[in-house]
C-alpha cells in the first residue's frame, strides 16, 4: 500500500508540473519575441545589396504615420514600421506575377501595376486581405508588405522619396 501512495503521488506530482513546464516554454516562447515582427532577410549579389544599403539610410522615420521598428533578425535589407508591421525587404527575387502576360492585360483580379509619386509597383492582393507590392523597373526589387487594413497609398506615397534616390530606374 506504500508503495502505491508513493507511486499515487509521484505520478500526481508531475502531472501538476506539466502545466507549469508548458506554460513557462509558452510564456517564455511570447517574451522572446517581445512582439516584434519578423521578416525573411533576402540574400541578394554584391551591387544589389549595396543599393539596399542605401536606401536603409534614407528610409523614412515614419511610414503611413507609424515610427519604425525594425524586424528580426535585424539587417539592413528589412525594415518595418508601426503593429501588425508594414513590412519593406530589398533585393527580393522578380515575382513571377511581373512577367505574367495576364497582369500586363489587366486580366489578374489579385495583380495590378501601376505607380506611385514615380515608382512603378506591382500590387498583389494576398489570400489574407494584405497586399505586397513589388518595385518594377529599378535595379533591384523592393517589396513591401502592407497589412490588411492599412492604407497602402500612403506607405507607398511616403517610401517613393527614398526608392527613388537610392535605387536607380533601370532592369534588376
Amino acid at each position: 500500500m506504500n508503495s502505491f501512495r508513493h507511486r499515487h503521488r509521484s505520478v500526481f506530482r508531475a502531472v501538476l508540473r506539466l502545466p507549469a513546464v508548458a506554460l513557462l516554454i509558452t510564456v517564455a516562447g511570447c517574451s522572446a519575441a517581445d512582439g516584434s515582427a519578423s521578416a525573411t532577410v533576402p540574400s541578394p549579389d554584391a551591387k544589389v545589396t549595396e543599393l539596399c544599403r542605401s536606401l536603409d539610410k534614407v528610409l523614412p522615420a515614419k511610414v503611413d504615420g507609424e515610427r519604425r521598428a525594425d524586424p528580426e533578425p535585424e539587417s539592413a535589407l528589412t525594415a518595418g514600421w508601426g503593429s501588425p508591421a508594414i513590412i519593406l525587404r530589398c533585393g527580393v527575387p522578380q515575382p513571377p506575377k511581373m512577367v505574367d502576360p495576364k497582369v500586363a492585360d489587366g486580366h489578374d483580379p489579385d495583380a495590378v501595376a501601376g505607380g506611385v509619386n514615380g515608382v512603378d509597383w506591382l500590387m498583389e492582393k494576398q489570400a489574407d486581405g494584405a497586399y505586397r507590392f513589388t518595385t518594377a523597373n529599378r535595379e533591384a526589387y523592393v517589396e513591401v508588405g502592407v497589412p490588411q487594413g492599412v492604407d497602402s497609398s500612403g506607405v507607398l506615397i511616403d517610401l517613393a522619396a527614398a526608392v527613388k534616390k537610392a535605387i536607380p530606374e533601370g532592369i534588376a
